[in-house]
């Protein structure tokens, strides 16, 4: 890394990044829960109320992970395979009538308008999405630090969908081709970039069109919640589709540019010897002098 990155509004710099290199290699016994108190206490790191700031640490720490740019220690595992915290705990008492209900076939102006909620760590609803996303999507409840929650809602209250954004993945050949920035560039920009990691329409919802609809609200909703999350405004947007699975026709629906494919292989795959889903990318420009934007950082 030549050029320093920002996240989470910390300027994180070849000394920062040594610091926490450190860290891992003197403390291998650390638990994540322990390094981000150290990162934290040791940056001095505190909220308004002086409260060490270790959830963001952690978030720090798990974005220079997705990069590549560290190794954290393996999470804990108390009394065999954990759930996320999200998906523990007693039923949602907000949360009325069955969990899966019967399918509901409805065109998109019954459900319309439909309401946003973002939703945070410790609110009921929270937990509930990540069940939702845990059992019907493909892919499951991710990492849950820095990702921007949504639960969506018809214009009755029912919920109809869930969706997470989260930090921009750290490369990507078709999209830093088709940006057209540098690799400093790419490294400065990364944070104003966001991924969008998770989309479930629930399974009981039937409505032609609500998909494009959702995707163009979402993004109205984000650019506000990502500048109070990140400290950075949103310039662009970016989504991961898996070629075998899906046709990406929502996305090109709602002004999604298709950029390319992934290239079959993970972050780790250095050797070029595993083999992943190729996946078509998608992005989003979120203001008109985007690529300007980036490529003059």
């Amino acid at each position: 890394m030549t050029e320093p990155l920002t996240i989470r509004g910390r300027e994180i710099g070849a000394q920062e990044l040594a610091q926490i290199r450190g860290w891992l290699r003197a403390h291998p016994q650390w638990s994540r829960h322990r390094l981000s108190q150290e990162l934290a206490g040791q940056w001095d790191w505190r909220t308004p109320a002086g409260q060490l700031k270790d959830i963001a640490a952690r978030d720090l720490l798990n974005r220079l992970e997705a990069w590549g740019l560290i190794g954290l220690p393996a999470r804990q595992r108390r009394g065999g395979r954990q759930r996320p915290r999200a998906l523990s705990g007693a039923p949602e008492p907000w949360r009325q009538g069955p969990v899966e209900p019967e399918v509901r076939r409805q065109s998109l102006a019954e459900l319309l308008p439909v309401s946003w909620q973002r939703v945070g760590r410790g609110q009921p609803e929270r937990a509930w999405v990540a069940r939702c996303l845990a059992e019907y999507h493909y892919l499951g409840y991710p990492d849950p630090l820095g990702q921007v929650h949504y639960l969506v809602r018809d214009r009755q209250g029912r919920e109809v969908a869930c969706l997470l954004f989260g930090p921009a993945s750290w490369k990507v050949a078709v999209r830093e081709a088709f940006i057209g920035w540098s690799e400093a560039q790419r490294q400065q920009g990364l944070g104003y970039l966001a991924n969008n990691s998770r989309f479930l329409i629930l399974p009981w919802v039937q409505a032609p069109g609500l998909v494009s609809h959702l995707l163009a609200g979402a993004v109205r909703h984000l650019r506000t919640d990502w500048l109070a999350q990140t400290g950075r405004p949103l310039w662009l947007v970016e989504t991961f589709v898996e070629r075998e699975r899906f046709g990406g026709t929502c996305y090109r629906a709602a002004n999604w540019l298709s950029v390319g494919q992934t290239q079959g292989r993970t972050r780790n795959d250095r050797q070029h010897r595993l083999e992943a889903p190729i996946k078509q990318v998608y992005l989003l420009p979120v203001v008109p002098d985007w690529r300007a934007r980036l490529c003059g950082l």
